[in-house]
């Protein structure tokens, strides 16, 4: 394996370009040319479908579910379905290892990938990390250890060129999980963000951005603090604090798993999309272990997308973002759960911001690249905002 990246501008470390063939990057990389009509048609037989409006925003899927396990797992993001299901998986033999996410031993919030064997050390991946980990730089080692059935766990863009490669990897079976993701840092950048919250970052030992507008932190003495999204530093932050990848991203949810287990359209709970007959046979393994009832949506989102695609035009063109008054904030932080967008209208929210954010990024920053990155679908969602592409803007 190759011990580091080579630099580009818009890259997330996969890991493809430390394995054996580090030209795999111009064939994969969701950052170059990314075609998902063609990947969504080959992982679930068909490619997301206008008639069924969820599936523009959301991807292919055959069943959405708010979930949670009735003995949540200590240590574990929300109640622990994602690792629990790599356990599943290894329990019953139909995989030999599980690819996923687990804590570099000297910082607890920085990611290592691994390749786990044993139901019993999945333990070790579970809770959130943050910043970038060459996940797929595993795949070689796993060729080599002879491993032919493989569970890979993991964010869109990982998932996105573990795709693309899956007909020249050589493994007997794929099955991947995939976890939504709503923007990375580095390691080094989330440690100045806790340190913003709170006076002793060392304590934390968990974090999460939930879906009624709050973040959710514990602490080693068994504290629970709640943070109203309005009042988290986040003008105080660098504008690189989020890299220009994830401002460009165009797969929010992870539409090439086959399914995603995340927060946005749970309510409390985790959201499960279930995206092809393999993804079901997944879920199913937990049994009744897991407490499962259907989404709901509640509120509008059009004027608070609207708010936030006004912002990062404003961003993009050099000027402060607008920052409501202090005054308001409690008022705002109060109503917000109880009127503003949740459940799938939350998922939908957020869906649309990001959308609208790779669009004014990528025109700002990379103005010749929005014709090959932007996907079809991705103008349906950001054209009610007023944003149409342009005659050399479609591809």
């Amino acid at each position: 394996m190759h011990t580091e990246a080579p630099a580009r501008v818009l890259c997330t470390d996969c890991g493809v370009s430390r394995g054996a063939d580090p030209r795999q990057c111009g064939q994969a990389c969701q950052f170059i040319h990314p075609d998902y009509a063609s990947l969504e048609t080959r992982v679930h037989g068909r490619p997301r479908d206008p008639a069924r409006p969820d599936e523009l925003f959301f991807g292919p899927f055959e069943r959405m579910v708010q979930a949670a396990l009735k003995a949540p797992r200590a240590g574990a993001q929300w109640t622990g379905i994602t690792t629990r299901l790599g356990e599943r998986l290894l329990e019953t033999g139909q995989v030999d290892a599980v690819l996923a996410m687990g804590a570099d031993p000297t910082d607890r919030w920085r990611p290592l990938p691994r390749l786990v064997t044993d139901a019993a050390d999945m333990v070790h991946c579970r809770g959130m990390r943050m910043g970038y980990a060459p996940l797929l730089s595993l795949l070689d080692e796993a060729r080599a250890r002879g491993l032919r059935r493989l569970a890979v766990i993991g964010v869109p863009c990982q998932i996105y060129p573990l795709r693309a490669l899956e007909p020249t990897l050589g493994f007997e079976s794929l099955t991947v999980i995939g976890i939504p993701c709503s923007d990375n840092t580095t390691t080094e950048n989330f440690h100045t963000f806790l340190s913003l919250l709170t006076p002793a970052p060392e304590t934390v030992t968990y974090l999460e951005f939930r879906a009624d507008y709050h973040v959710e932190m514990r602490f080693q003495d068994g504290r629970v603090r709640l943070i109203p999204f309005l009042k988290l530093p986040l003008s105080t932050l660098p504008s690189d604090f989020f890299p220009l990848t994830c401002r460009a991203c165009v797969d929010y949810t992870n539409a090439l798993a086959d399914l995603t287990v995340g927060y946005m359209g749970g309510r409390g709970e985790q959201w499960v999309v279930v995206r092809n007959p393999r993804g079901q046979a997944v879920f199913d393994l937990l049994g009744d272990e897991v407490r499962v009832r259907e989404p709901t949506s509640a509120g509008k989102r059009a004027s608070a997308v609207k708010g936030f695609l006004a912002n990062i035009e404003r961003a993009a063109g050099g000027l402060p973002m607008r920052t409501m008054p202090d005054w308001a904030r409690p008022i705002v932080a109060w109503m917000m759960p109880r009127t503003g967008p949740r459940g799938l209208e939350f998922a939908r929210t957020r869906v649309e911001m990001k959308a609208l954010e790779a669009v004014v990024t990528l025109r700002h920053r990379f103005p010749k690249r929005v014709r090959a990155m932007i996907p079809p679908h991705l103008w349906s969602l950001v054209e009610p905002y007023g944003l149409t592409p342009g005659p050399d803007e479609r591809a």
